[in-house]
């Protein structure tokens, strides 16, 4: 071999191993990205859910040990739960937030759908100011809006009555504009084309459009369910019965009778339970929000 061999030989080794160097480095680079994003994620979760561990935590606890800095209850009991329910209403409150929250969003998915669907692919005189008339209803606070709200359901007699409760709530603004928003990238040549087969418009917009914007009626039943289930201000209002409560009412109620500590584990109990069905909202829906996002940009 000659010099000359040896020289490009050893250039080439130099250069490979320098190549192999960067490579190392970058890889390092990446996963100390990784561990300092994971580790800022976890930071963060721990500090959002410490609320919610410290609620579960003194749900299990004995009176005696409610102010303990322990999360692990030193002797762990359900009796609060069964106190609770044998105690005060808090069934019936459940049952007033199910039947608040289910009629709520049912009646906000089907009227905000269908206004959103005529708004995005009907045209007629008007339309533009109705929908401006519309989001102009989100910049009026809703502390401004309780005062005739409750001379409404006082002249029509729907004071302490489920239907009280429910009114304010039966179709959403922000509902409507989310809906139009996303049915206006539904194609036209689409909707046409099942006019043609001779399909009518609630066909089309049960069968053709809704399954296309599921991730926005996903997104609408939920954020409708939570906004219901956590009303405070206008049932505390129209309610005035211990059995016409809701849970976040009914609870205030609770702990402004009893002072002691002990009622304190009793009103963790109610919060901690008072959770379990958005959760079960939030499970049954994520699936459509999640695929509507992966599925985003994709005809």
């Amino acid at each position: 071999m000659s010099k000359y061999d040896w020289a490009a030989e050893h250039a080439g080794f130099r250069r490979r191993g320098s190549e192999q160097a960067v490579k190392r480095t970058a890889r390092y680079r990446i996963r100390a990205s990784a561990f300092s994003a994971y580790f800022l994620l976890g930071a963060g979760a721990i500090v959002m859910l410490f609320p919610f561990l410290w609620m579960i935590a003194t749900t299990l606890k004995t009176p005696q040990d409610v102010f303990s800095l322990s999360l692990i209850p030193p002797e762990a009991t359900l009796d609060n739960v069964r106190t609770l329910f044998a105690e005060t209403l808090y069934a019936t409150w459940i049952v007033n937030s199910l039947v608040v929250a289910v009629i709520t969003t049912v009646s906000v998915c089907f009227f905000d759908t269908v206004v959103g669907y005529i708004l995005a692919k009907f045209t007629f005189p008007g339309k533009t100011v109705i929908f401006v008339g519309i989001l102009s209803t989100l910049m009026v606070p809703t502390e401004m809006l309780i005062i005739p709200w409750y001379l409404l359901a006082a002249k029509l007699e729907l004071v302490d009555t489920y239907l009280g409760v429910l009114f304010p709530g039966l179709i959403s603004a922000f509902g409507i504009f989310l809906m139009k928003q996303f049915m206006e990238s539904v194609p036209r040549d689409l909707l046409d084309a099942a006019r043609i087969d001779g399909m009518g418009e609630w066909g089309i917009l049960l069968r053709v459009v809704v399954p296309l914007v599921k991730p926005a009626l996903a997104t609408l039943c939920i954020l409708t369910f939570l906004g219901s289930w956590n009303a405070f201000i206008w049932p505390l209002i129209v309610t005035q019965t211990p059995e016409h409560l809701t849970i976040p009412v009914g609870l205030a109620f609770f702990s402004s009778e009893s002072g002691d500590s002990g009622s304190w584990t009793l009103i963790m109990a109610g919060a901690a339970i008072s959770i379990l069905p958005l959760l079960a909202v939030f499970l049954l829906f994520q699936k459509q929000i999640i695929r509507g996002i992966a599925m985003t940009g994709f005809k």
